[in-house]
């Protein structure tokens, strides 16, 4: 039986619907068996091929960081009621050894309110998580915005027509709000989806650190087939400027996890919390269909399904399937994921890309079955400077809001 000091404390924002939600059900299916099939490293990119012996975990506690009280409530209901149907099919099967039982006791869902785009609740939320629990396991920085506003339905049909598959992928027909501001003055986009994730990381980073166990704590960067480097100017790293604030928004998240991940393998004195970068592939969210009426939302998704049939591995259309990823590296032995060798950047050519990391990557086959798969994490020596300018850019700002605040500035 593991020892309640060893049971994850798992903070996923933007938990009430969505990828979120299908992470947080996904975790329950997978500790909710005694071998969970998802810690296991069987797939082709593993350095090891033999199974080992699955994770199991006696009990969980899964924190909601949602902007509505009311939703994340609703959604902590529903997984509770989620986790009891698993518990009843697991009691029907031959052998049941009352793991399900044992795990659902020790199972607490809870619901904190953020607000990424205001920096003072990410501050009040850091605060009561680390008053609260004892460590955290996992950050999943999930949560996300887009100010999506209309379609360019001239693009939209250019792009379907010329390339359907890519076109329901990484779309580039969605016009977007420029300027859009927080509460705190910043970039919203930028604010929600990546200055808010760093701040809320930075705030529980000493939290992260205590969870001394053999896997070590992590923080799963949520990024985004859309994340493109194309539209990124480093001069407007707030991407107040920009009519495409989300693909570059998701660019810098590319960017910050792997230059977090190599910062805290070279400088943790124990076991380093791990910064690792996931692609939930596509599947229908509330952030494009804000946009759709009925017909519209209907017609996605027969896209997408076009699109898997077509040869996509990138349409799971569902939050569960497309979640497999983000869970599958909250839960295998580290020691299986691939490393990559650092390789020298290209001094004659700053704009020469190599290969610096890996982003895991949510997949599935034509009829809808889901694995882990990854891709390489491309960066140019420019690139590189534009992320270290990013990252001293985000921790001068933090240190302003922690004095601001009145609060110390973390280690």
């Amino acid at each position: 039986m593991s020892s309640p000091s060893s049971w994850p404390v798992v903070v996923v924002t933007g938990a009430n619907s969505g990828i979120g939600l299908g992470i947080c059900q996904r975790l329950l299916v997978q500790l909710i068996s005694k071998s969970p099939t998802d810690a296991q490293p069987h797939y082709d990119f593993h350095v090891q091929s033999k199974i080992v012996d699955g994770v199991s975990f006696n009990g969980l506690t899964l924190i909601l960081a949602c902007r509505s009280r009311q939703r994340g409530e609703a959604a902590r209901d529903k997984l509770y009621q989620f986790a009891d149907e698993q518990v009843r099919q697991h009691e029907t099967f031959p052998g049941y050894d009352g793991h399900a039982e044992t795990f659902r006791k020790h199972l607490t869902i809870v619901v904190h309110t953020v607000d990424l785009s205001r920096i003072q609740t990410v501050f009040r939320f850091a605060d009561e998580v680390t008053k609260t629990y004892p460590y955290v396991s996992h950050l999943i920085c999930n949560a996300g915005v887009a100010s999506f506003v209309s379609i360019n339905w001239f693009l939209a049909i250019k792009q379907l027509a010329t390339d359907w598959i890519e076109a329901v992928t990484a779309p580039i027909y969605y016009t977007q709000e420029v300027g859009q501001l927080s509460q705190d003055g910043l970039g919203w986009v930028w604010q929600c989806n990546v200055f808010g994730h760093y701040v809320l990381f930075r705030a529980l980073k000493a939290h992260l650190a205590k969870y001394q166990t053999s896997t070590g704590a992590r923080v799963i960067w949520m990024s985004s087939h859309e994340s493109n480097p194309m539209y990124y100017d480093p001069t407007d790293w707030q991407l107040t400027k920009s009519a495409h604030s989300y693909e570059s928004s998701k660019f810098q998240m590319d960017l910050i996890a792997h230059n977090l991940d190599q910062a805290s393998l070279q400088d943790s004195d124990g076991l380093p919390t791990r910064h690792l970068t996931v692609l939930p592939g596509v599947a229908g969210t509330n952030i494009a269909s804000a946009l759709l009426g009925t017909f519209s939302s209907i017609c996605m998704f027969l896209s997408f399904y076009l699109a898997r049939f077509l040869g996509s591995p990138y349409h799971l259309i569902s939050a569960f399937k497309a979640s497999i990823s983000a869970v599958h590296l909250c839960l295998v032995p580290l020691a299986f994921l691939p490393t990559v060798d650092p390789t020298e950047f290209d001094d004659s050519d700053p704009t020469a890309t190599v290969e610096v990391g890996v982003r895991y990557v949510s997949q599935c086959g034509r009829w809808g079955k889901e694995h882990v798969g990854t891709m390489k994490l491309m960066r140019s020596k420019e690139q590189n400077k534009q992320c270290d300018d990013l990252l001293d850019h985000c921790e001068r700002l933090f240190t302003t809001f922690c004095e601001a605040e009145g609060r110390p500035v973390p280690s």
